[in-house]
């Protein structure tokens, strides 16, 4: 969650992965586990979801 959280404050990637300090190839593979968890194509479209669920 707290991936999706700085993704839609809107840093990237890049900085997300610093910030929770993974590497940038980790965030994203994260990011895919859960579009395809929750059903959606894109990570854009996670944290969407996210936001509209009351999930962050």
């Amino acid at each position: 969650m707290e991936i999706l959280r700085l993704l839609s404050e809107g840093h990237t990637t890049e900085a997300v992965a610093r910030r929770v300090g993974l590497s940038e190839r980790t965030v994203r593979r994260r990011l895919r586990t859960v579009a395809d968890e929750i059903g959606v194509d894109s990570s854009i479209e996670a944290v969407v979801h996210a936001v509209r669920t009351g999930v962050i």
